[in-house]
């Protein structure tokens, strides 16, 4: 598990605040929603807005969002629209899965199955994005990432995180369901099938931070 060393942790780390996006259409039928550039609904507007009510009066020094519609929306109505826009914060790219549910793409396949423990690599002949319009549509679908790779890209944001919260100022991530979880796993040092085990709601928030220098979960899913 990552430490800081005796300067850093005098210097009191600040926190990494996690929020996912507000809720779409798709995360509401339990759909899943990668690379589709889905809006939020109403419902997930005022979401949205009871997030940034619930971070009023909390400053941080760093605020990123992923590139997609539903998590820069959010981080608009909660008075973050001046949020750094991050590539590595972009959901999974579930490839054939994208829109179908966990049921399915078991169904399609005749045995049971999950993201991130049987991967998104899977022989499909169903489509899930027929529904979508051509602007949500992923204009670069493929065969979808392995769940190490999208580790990687979490890695690196907790890296870029890091040099500020070691300086210590508070970080604000939004982003999605699997990205946060997993991200979580990787700054616990944990396995990313692990995030399997990591109940995140729409717009919930999180808090990462360090205890006696080791890095630590402060708080989980907090409903907006």
């Amino acid at each position: 598990m990552s430490t800081v060393d005796d300067t850093a942790a005098s210097a009191a780390p600040g926190e990494l605040v996690l929020v996912r996006h507000g809720e779409t259409a798709w995360s509401r039928a339990g759909r899943h929603t990668g690379r589709s550039d889905l809006p939020l609904t109403p419902d997930g507007e005022e979401q949205a807005r009871a997030t940034g009510r619930a971070l009023a009066g909390r400053e941080f020094a760093l605020v990123l969002t992923s590139p997609l519609t539903r998590a820069r929306r959010t981080a608009e109505l909660a008075g973050y629209g001046g949020a750094e826009v991050e590539p590595d914060l972009a959901e999974w790219d579930y490839g054939p899965v994208e829109g179908l549910t966990r049921v399915e793409v078991a169904d399609a396949l005749g045995r049971g199955w999950a993201a991130l423990t049987d991967g998104v690599r899977v022989p499909l002949t169903v489509s899930g994005t027929d529904d979508l319009a051509p602007d949500e549509r992923n204009p670069e679908p493929g065969e979808g990432e392995l769940i190490e790779e999208v580790a990687a890209r979490a890695a690196r944001v907790i890296a870029r995180a890091e040099t500020t919260l070691l300086d210590g100022g508070d970080v604000l991530l939004v982003a999605h369901g699997h990205l946060l979880r997993i991200l979580t796993s990787v700054w616990l040092g944990l396995s990313p099938e692990v995030a399997e085990r990591l109940v995140l709601g729409t717009a919930a928030r999180c808090v990462l931070g360090y205890d006696r220098g080791a890095r630590s979960l402060v708080h989980w899913n907090v409903a907006p």
